[in-house]
């Protein structure tokens, strides 16, 4: 955004005029100099798309706009580039998208058979690197035109200081949001050198239940493809990668059967359906991929729903559990059930060690008190509660909506909408740090994963998580242990906040690059 300082001067000063009419003579040559260098820029890509015509017919104006983005790319302001730079650039990136969009109208006024994403979607974009990616449920009305979508449904991308980077709008309301990895196989050279960037989707899952999911690009929100369920099925709002990032998994439901599906679906080949699985349950909901690689691991929340509904038609007699799945035959390895049969597994996330933490939503009578926070390693005949003081777990109102975990500091994350608040959990202790009242909050990421731990107390800082709300906000909640508290022998920790608002509602998850 450019901003224009506002110079005033006071009575007792003397404002020379004498050069206005030079300015305002500078200011014409400029505005001609510039509307002649457009209009020349426009002719010469003119003549030299003609020529390539003539050598080769499928060449598209398309392609300049492809070639301005790939050189943008290269022009990556690093920590030190000026503000011109990041200005320029930032002109740039707009005009390419300005382009692109005008040039599919007007490919579909001339080929109605040709999917143009552009008229379903409107996106927003500046030139900053992304960190988080987050559903919106409702975006500013002079951002997102009511005419393509009365309710204004979208997604953002998130920058380190949790400003928004670009917003895209969507055609429904959407739940998880899944960024793809970064192969495993690059190498470390290339890995970590600042100038590179890798391009990285970003699967948006309508919510449950819903036939389309979307691809988007993580740099820009534009979207690359939109994915229709197939016959009799439709989507339950969550999908993970495969660690090498070509495979996609979405949990599923046969809408004649109601058992729950896996649908696999090639990353390299624009997401075309390749098997499907059974997800041994009723109703798949998370589902996260193990370390090994190897396996999936499933939330079968055990609730039945029909095609087109969210309407739970087995609340008495649901079986709700945690499946361990061989990622490439679908062969089962394994299954656990919890203690109660209406505690319906819904959220998942994967600690480093194969620890998966678990977030319960309790369908059973509000006056049942269950736990809501369990964890589960392979091989364990029953999951393990986390511990809640004087074991008031109503003080999460039956429903976590979200579970982040920071594995490198051993720290745990829940969220709940109706209890209005987030609580961070010690897995070293397995007990409750505290909880932060955060009305209508969901999603929930890692702050900052990339924070090394040494053994000096100097070098302690605060870590902790970021939180999405339906209020607008996105807050910070570290976790910092006191330097005097580890000379003493003890873990004395607390949790500060601040938090940036926004001009919109944030849905239920939040995920990062």
């Amino acid at each position: 955004m450019f901003t224009a300082k506002d110079n005033t001067v006071s009575e007792g000063e003397h404002h020379d005029r004498s050069n206005e009419p030079k300015a305002s003579s500078i200011s014409r040559e400029l505005l001609t100099t510039s509307m002649l260098t457009a209009v020349g820029t426009a002719a010469l890509v003119g003549i030299h798309h003609r020529y390539r015509k003539q050598q080769h017919p499928d060449a598209s104006l398309q392609d300049y706009v492809a070639g301005i983005r790939a050189q943008l790319q290269v022009l990556q302001p690093a920590t030190g580039s000026t503000p011109n730079l990041k200005r320029f650039r930032y002109a740039c990136q707009q005009a390419a998208v300005t382009w692109q969009q005008a040039y599919h109208h007007v490919i579909d006024d001339n080929e109605s058979n040709v999917l143009d994403l552009t008229t379903m979607h409107t996106t927003t974009m500046l030139a900053r690197p992304v960190r988080w990616v987050s559903g919106v449920a409702s975006m500013p009305k002079d951002q997102a035109s009511s005419s393509q979508n009365e309710h204004d449904f979208g997604v953002v991308g998130i920058d380190a200081d949790r400003q928004i980077v670009w917003q895209t709008t969507m055609p429904e309301r959407v739940h998880d949001i899944v960024v793809q990895p970064v192969p495993v196989n690059v190498p470390d050279t290339q890995s970590q050198h600042s100038n590179v960037e890798q391009r990285r989707d970003v699967v948006v899952m309508g919510r449950r239940p819903s036939e389309r999911f979307w691809v988007l690009d993580t740099s820009n929100g534009q979207v690359q493809h939109a994915i229709k369920a197939d016959l009799h099925r439709h989507f339950y709002g969550h999908a993970c990668y495969s660690l090498d990032g070509k495979l996609l998994y979405v949990t599923e439901n046969d809408t004649v059967s109601l058992a729950g599906k896996i649908g696999v679906y090639d990353a390299n080949n624009a997401y075309k359906k390749l098997a499907e699985f059974d997800s041994y349950g009723i109703g798949p909901h998370e589902l996260i991929m193990h370390p090994d690689g190897e396996t999936l691991v499933i939330a079968n929340g055990g609730i039945k729903t029909e095609q087109a509904s969210r309407q739970e038609l087995n609340l008495d007699t649901m079986r709700p559990s945690l499946v361990y799945l061989n990622r490439h035959d679908g062969t089962l390895l394994e299954q656990v059930t919890p203690e109660h049969n209406q505690m319906s597994i819904r959220h998942l996330a994967m600690h480093n060690d194969g620890s998966v933490m678990v977030g319960i939503q309790f369908q059973g009578e509000k006056h049942i008190n269950v736990p809501l926070v369990l964890t589960h390693q392979r091989g364990d005949v029953s999951f393990t509660p986390l511990t809640m003081p004087n074991n008031q777990w109503q003080r999460f109102h039956q429903y976590i909506a979200s579970v982040a975990v920071d594995s490198d500091r051993n720290l745990l994350c829940v969220t709940t909408p109706i209890g209005g608040c987030a609580a961070i959990y010690d897995l070293h202790t397995r007990e409750l740090i505290d909880d932060v009242s955060l009305p209508d909050c969901a999603g929930a990421s890692v702050l900052s994963s990339n924070s090394a731990i040494t053994n000096n107390v100097d070098d302690i800082k605060p870590s902790g998580f970021i939180i999405s709300d339906g209020q607008g906000q996105l807050t910070a909640l570290r976790v910092s242990v006191s330097p005097d508290s580890k000379l003493n022998g003890k873990d004395d920790k607390h949790i500060s906040t601040d938090s940036q608002l926004h001009r919109m509602s944030f849905d239920n998850h939040l995920q990062a690059l």
